[in-house]
């Protein structure tokens, strides 16, 4: 079966698939969701790990200055609060962020349909 016809068969299938990624409209594109879908994932990921971050610092500051004061965990609960506040604001701005990426992605979007 393999003859002469393979080269010919390979070049015709070469062409029509350069055709059809020139032809083809990002929006259109399967895996358009699929890189959105992931990219929610990453910044609830982020945002979760901000928030830890913030409790896991207070945590070890309030230990710390507790240990080195020899007062009662009266500094680790405030600090626990404090990083857990600062936390809550990290998410918050990421969340802003986000939502500011979003609105500029749908401005281009329409921005490409008017155009």
């Amino acid at each position: 079966m393999a003859g002469d016809s393979d080269p010919d068969r390979l070049e015709a299938l070469r062409r029509r698939i350069d055709a059809a990624r020139r032809s083809g409209d990002e929006a259109e594109r399967p895996d358009t969701a699929r890189e959105e879908h992931y990219t929610l994932a990453n910044y609830a990921w982020r945002m979760v790990t901000e928030l830890v971050a913030g409790l896991l610092l207070g945590f070890g500051i309030g230990y710390g200055l507790d240990a080195l004061f020899g007062t009662a965990p009266i500094l680790l609960v405030l600090f626990v609060l404090a990083g857990m506040a600062a936390g809550v604001q990290t998410m918050l701005r990421t969340a802003r962020e986000m939502e500011k990426r979003r609105a500029e992605q749908a401005q281009r979007d329409e921005g490409q349909k008017r155009g």
